[in-house]
């Protein structure tokens, strides 16, 4: 078999095994739905790519996803070069996105942190921050969960091993959860 071969058909059933999640994607659906919709705000973290999946997810509602509608608030935490470099320097790379949830959440928020290990210890630290200031938490993890496993309300756990596959399946169900809450920020606008 081919490196293509097999790699189209690992990504066939890891993509295939996420029907495990549904209810968690439902759960995940509602609670952004409810945080915009009541006015508050999306705030995305993640690291390397999961920082640029982060990217697009929160670009599709403060842009669009499909078609035209009003804009809803949404904040990739990986953005800012400055205050990222300045946060890291300062007070070390783990608190990079737990200092920007104390900057930037209110309660009523919803933090979606993104890890494909589960490991990253600054997406522990932003879940953490989020708990105490009262925003709802969805992390998207990978593997079997990490140090992330139980510490946010609704997980989505893609339970495989290999990076690039999570990776692919976190954005599948990133762009599901905006297609499952686009028809009510639609009606909204």
């Amino acid at each position: 078999m081919s490196l293509l071969a097999k790699n189209i058909a690992d990504s066939l059933a890891t993509i295939e095994s996420l029907r495990a999640v549904e209810a968690e994607l439902t759960a995940a659906a509602a609670l952004v739905r409810e945080c915009l919709l009541a006015g508050g705000k999306l705030l995305v973290c993640g690291n390397g790519g999961s920082a640029a999946d982060g990217a697009d997810f929160s670009t599709e509602y403060s842009c669009r996803f499909m078609g035209d509608r009003a804009p809803f608030p949404a904040i990739n935490l990986s953005q800012g070069g400055s205050l990222v470099t300045a946060i890291g320097n300062d007070y070390g790379y783990d608190d990079v996105f737990s200092r920007q949830v104390w900057a930037f959440g209110k309660p009523g928020d919803v933090l979606v942190a993104i890890t494909t290990s589960g490991n990253s210890k600054n997406i522990e630290r932003a879940l953490a921050e989020a708990k105490q200031r009262g925003l709802k938490t969805i992390a998207l993890l990978g593997k079997n969960g990490g140090v992330c496993k139980s510490k946010a309300e609704v997980e989505l756990l893609v339970r495989c091993e290999v990076t690039a596959r999570i990776q692919e399946a976190h954005k599948f169900l990133l762009h599901t959860l905006c297609e499952m809450v686009e028809p009510a920020l639609k009606a909204a606008s």
